[in-house]
């Protein structure tokens, strides 16, 4: 079975070494992205089967990541993480194609179980 690959796209750099290194001890193979921009370039030159994309960031805000995301890497599950709970904004996401909301600051344990749970839609059945 494949590695679940997994991409955070998150400007807040310490959380994101922070969450892969815990992924990472998982053995889910992790990268890290701190912006929109960066997170498609990083899509261009890799195949994912899990994005953690933050709704706020400079630049493209989440929603116009995941859009882009969903668009050009349909396979590709999108779980948003948020300091915010903006339900209208959880609406948008969900509609666009994301498949989980989750709140900062979120258990790495939750956000786990989110990856393999998203893994398994992306056609992985491989366990963290």
């Amino acid at each position: 079975m494949a590695q679940i690959r997994v991409l955070i796209i998150d400007d807040e750099i310490g959380f994101s070494s922070v969450l892969a290194k815990r992924l990472g001890r998982r053995e889910v193979d992790v990268s890290t992205a701190s912006c929109g921009e960066e997170a498609l370039h990083l899509l261009t030159q890799n195949t994912y089967h899990v994005a953690i994309l933050d709704m706020n960031m400079p630049g493209m805000n989440g929603l116009q990541v995941l859009r882009a995301i969903k668009k050009d890497y349909p396979f590709v599950e999108v779980i948003l993480l948020t300091g915010n709970a903006d339900i209208k904004s959880a609406q948008a996401s969900m509609n666009a194609g994301a498949f989980d909301f989750i709140l900062k600051p979120a258990d790495t344990e939750i956000i786990s179980n989110k990856i393999i749970d998203a893994a398994r839609i992306s056609g992985q059945q491989n366990r963290i």
